[in-house]
């Protein structure tokens, strides 16, 4: 199950070599999470309307290791934007997927540029 979660790794725009592109804006849910394929890995993408922004991590839940987290509530704590696993609530934050619950658990984030309406990843592999 660690080789699940291993394959991911947080990237900041700054270090992105390669931009992919996701898809349309309008191919993704507002205020709600759609998902991609990016070689082996599982991207959550969220179009959170509500803050005028976008984020991207990994879909992977590094509890259960279920490809769940885009399927998961967004919203904020102290400004932080957030998601929820809809399987057991833990939330982790999605500026750098930290968990705001206090657990070791952690997920990956990936950097998300709107470029002519379409979306775009950022990855270094």
């Amino acid at each position: 199950m660690e080789e699940i979660l291993n394959q991911y790794e947080t990237v900041h725009a700054s270090d992105a070599t390669i931009w992919f592109k996701a898809g349309k804006v309008e191919d993704f849910p507002t205020n709600r999470g759609g998902c991609i394929k990016y070689k082996n890995k599982q991207i959550a993408i969220f179009n959170f309307t509500r803050r005028n922004e976008w984020y991207a991590c990994q879909n992977a839940c590094p509890h259960k290791m279920e490809m769940v987290l885009s399927r998961g509530m967004t919203g904020s704590a102290d400004d932080i934007p957030k998601i929820a696993c809809p399987m057991h609530k833990k939330t982790f934050s999605l500026i750098d997927g930290t968990s705001l619950n206090g657990d070791d658990y952690k997920i990956a984030t990936y950097p998300i540029k709107i470029v002519e309406n379409e979306v775009f990843v950022g990855f270094v592999d």
